[in-house]
């Protein structure tokens, strides 16, 4: 069994035309959504529960943004 990974991603699926949410290493997806703001919506809700880092990536491919929910390994001092 392969380990889990501590990522989930939003990415376009240009095949389908519709927005997934992945688990890193994952073939199938959580879930499809046709908006890119569905998505986002839904795989922050997901990664909370699970703790994991979020990567919300354009449509091209290319991580817009990155949102941690899980045990930052360099937690800011502060």
């Amino acid at each position: 069994m392969a380990k889990k990974s501590n990522t989930h991603h939003v990415t376009y699926d240009k095949n389908e035309g519709d927005w997934k949410v992945l688990r890193g290493g994952a073939d199938r997806a959580s879930g499809r959504y046709d908006t890119k703001q569905q998505a986002i919506d839904a795989a922050r809700q997901i990664s909370r529960n699970q703790n994991t880092e979020l990567k919300i990536h354009n449509k091209d491919g290319r991580i817009a943004q990155s949102d941690s929910h899980g045990n930052d390994p360099f937690p800011p001092r502060g």
